[in-house]
């Protein structure tokens, strides 16, 4: 069973990763981070997020919102929460060209497939899917939210697919799958749902890309999550060597199934060490907030909100919504 501080843990522990990784988001030279960091792993006083962890919030929030979970009660409040991100002041913190491009089309009106960007699987589709893993809700319905919130704005069949694997990557370790079992509980995800488009949430977005069917959409998106978490199976099993950067073996994270691989490859390499994992996905020259974000999550979902320093947070921005989230998503546990 979830506990209320396994959520807390998912959910902090995003905004934690996020937020240590930020400084170094777009910094290429993996010797100058690890020099200007030195050993240390600690939030400032008052620790900035990055628009991943604002659009985290912003679907967590949609989740809550809707009356029941189905695609046509959640589809309008996840829009409602996109658009409204999109005018937030606060929406400085170098946000996707794709999230904005998509929000902007959703804000006119119209059918969401309409709205996407059907050919981008940015990281941007799945860095925000974290709460997809905390309802009490069957595999398929969480599999059609994962690819519903993110199609709403990538529709690219990976984005999806890699949104999917991101919930289902926190729900097993939520309930248990140990730090170096993960690797193999993905590849068997991606296998068993390799053929199925779920029609109910997606309607006909398919059609909107050059692919001849459904299946032909979906599959080609767990193809490509399939290839990398391959790389992701070889790597974790051992200690990755101080002088590698982890997007060497699994991508730089910029794109979905990357994210979630090099995420999982730091976190599974160090066998769920927060100290390690985190240190590892904040030192890379791939997009190292959304990386150590998707990480933070993981490390939250394995050992609950006390793997992290307890005044971080004090420290972290959103702090209050993110105590006010996890109370409301604990809740669905009791």
């Amino acid at each position: 069973m979830t506990t209320p501080e396994q959520v807390r843990g998912v959910l902090y522990g995003s905004a934690y990763g996020d937020a240590l990784a930020a400084p170094v988001e777009f910094e290429r030279d993996v010797h100058r981070i690890r020099a200007q960091y030195a050993d240390t792993l600690d939030l400032p006083a008052e620790a900035r997020v990055t628009d991943d962890t604002q659009m985290m919030l912003a679907v967590a929030r949609a989740l809550l919102h809707a009356p029941t979970l189905t695609p046509s009660a959640l589809e309008p409040h996840l829009r409602a929460e996109f658009i409204a991100w999109r005018h937030d002041p606060q929406n400085n913190r170098a946000p996707g060209i794709t999230c904005l491009t998509a929000c902007s089309h959703l804000e006119r009106g119209g059918p969401w497939q309409a709205a996407t960007v059907p050919g981008s699987k940015g990281c941007g589709a799945n860095m925000r899917v974290q709460s997809v893993a905390l309802l009490n809700a069957d595999p398929d319905t969480r599999a059609g939210i994962a690819m519903l919130q993110a199609a709403l704005t990538h529709g690219h069949p990976t984005a999806l697919a890699a949104s999917d694997l991101t919930q289902h990557a926190l729900y097993t370790t939520l309930h248990g799958t140990a730090p170096r079992d993960l690797p193999d509980a993905l590849l068997q995800y991606a296998t068993e749902r390799r053929h199925h488009y779920p029609h109910a949430w997606l309607g006909d977005l398919w059609t909107h890309t050059h692919d001849p069917s459904p299946d032909a959409y979906i599959t080609r998106g767990w193809a490509e999550c399939e290839r990398v978490l391959t790389h992701l199976r070889a790597a974790a099993p051992r200690p990755l060597s101080p002088h590698l950067d982890p997007c060497d073996l699994t991508g730089e994270g910029w794109i979905a199934e990357e994210a979630l691989a090099t995420a999982a490859l730091c976190y599974a390499s160090a066998n769920g060490d927060p100290h390690d994992t985190l240190t590892r996905a904040r030192a890379t020259r791939g997009d190292s907030d959304s990386i150590a974000c998707i990480a933070g999550a993981l490390l939250g979902a394995h050992h609950g909100h006390a793997a992290f320093p307890p005044d971080w947070a004090d420290r972290i921005e959103y702090r209050d919504e993110l105590t006010t989230l996890s109370d409301q998503y604990a809740a669905l546990h009791t």
